[in-house]
């Protein structure tokens, strides 16, 4: 386990060359511990060969679907909602016969008994499906060796989303200060758009070490606040007896923001204005992402009512939920208007006709689906 330059040698990817198929897996843990045996991509022996299954997500009725396979017999040998979907696609559905499987209608069937949240990658002999629950929910890219939430990604640009999230942020929350900068990277697009909104100079003030990885998806408090401290250095030229206001995307649980604003000022900044280029989170998210309680949130905590003093900063503002739903759905309204100019009337009515949907149940409370459990 570990980084994939450290877990694999060269002498595993060597082994790799005669092959002309593959799915492999970084797993960022939402149910199951981050052990060995929950590593992805899970590999089962059906009666028609080996299958496959990598998995990004977690199914909101997890406990309802375990309770399935091992009414079948089933056993499963990890706590990982990932073996779940793989025993569930090795399972013979009632209607197949069964020497002649057919994958995508158990793909199909699948995708019938569980609503949400997944993106998966199925391989069978010399065969990949790629599949992504009804609701979108989580990421999936097709044909591009690239991160999730890629800045030119998801039919409008993420990096113009961010921005106007910037923009906004900036309408609701202006400071007297004399720079703006950024919690490097996914919070820069947002903090350029302060920046331009507000018409104060943009610059960098904390430079990113870029073998630490992400403080956020660590699995605990203590890993979480001793990589900010080995991720950040401060670029003190650039700042020091000056008003600095910094742009980050979220603060979840409040317990990486105070190492940096600690470091900002120990180097010279005057004050330190935090701006959150998105609302609150108060609810759990059951549905892929790391935040299983209420309580470990920091919105939710006695201490939010004076969170600037809590995490040392002069002030925090977050964006509000109607602030980040507006630059959300401005990027859709200004491409489908652009779709109208282009495919006239006929294309104009069909793209009326279309409903897009915003996930903000951890910011409201309003769940898409009927939580399971």
């Amino acid at each position: 386990m570990g980084l994939v330059n450290n877990a694999f040698q060269p002498e595993d990817l060597e082994k790799l060359r005669d092959g002309n198929l593959g799915i492999s897996h970084t797993r960022y843990s939402t149910t199951g511990m981050s052990e060995l045996q929950n590593c992805q991509p899970f590999v089962v022996e059906t009666l028609h060969g080996k299958i496959a299954v990598a998995h990004n997500g977690e199914l909101v009725n997890a406990q309802k679907l375990r309770r399935k396979v091992m009414r079948h017999g089933v056993g499963l040998s990890t706590s990982s909602d990932s073996e779940l979907i793989t025993q569930l696609l090795a399972l013979t559905p009632p209607f197949e016969e069964v020497d002649a499987p057919d994958w995508v209608a158990r793909i199909k069937n699948l995708m019938t008994e569980t609503p949400t949240s997944y993106s998966l990658l199925v391989m069978h002999k010399d065969v990949i499906y790629a599949i992504r629950d009804p609701y979108g929910n989580r990421p999936l890219s097709i044909g591009r060796l690239v991160p999730i939430s890629k800045l030119h990604s998801s039919g409008q640009m993420v990096y113009s989303v961010r921005q106007r999230c910037g923009r906004q942020l900036a309408l609701e929350a202006p400071v007297d200060a004399d720079v703006v900068s950024t919690v490097p990277e996914s919070a820069t697009p947002a903090a350029l758009g302060y920046a331009q909104q507000s018409g104060l100079p943009y610059v960098e003030v904390l430079c990113k070490n870029r073998y630490v990885g992400r403080t956020f998806i660590q699995p605990n408090t203590h890993l979480r606040q001793l990589g900010v401290a080995k991720k950040f250095g401060a670029l003190t030229d650039n700042f020091a007896g000056k008003r600095v206001v910094l742009i980050d995307d979220s603060i979840v649980r409040g317990n990486t923001i105070s190492p940096i604003i600690k470091l900002l000022k120990e180097a010279g900044a005057k004050e330190v204005h935090i701006r959150v280029a998105s609302p609150p989170i108060r609810f759990p998210c059951y549905m892929g992402i790391n935040i299983p309680t209420k309580e470990e949130l920091i919105a939710n905590r006695p201490e939010f009512e004076d969170i600037a003093g809590y995490i040392g900063a002069t002030s925090v503002v977050y964006l509000s939920v109607d602030g980040l739903v507006s630059a959300v759905q401005s990027g859709i309204r200004s491409r489908d208007e652009k779709d109208m100019m282009i495919g006239g009337n006929d294309s104009g009515n069909k793209k009326a006709n279309q409903k897009f949907g915003h996930c903000t149940a951890c910011l409201t409370g309003k769940y898409p689906v009927e939580l399971e459990w």
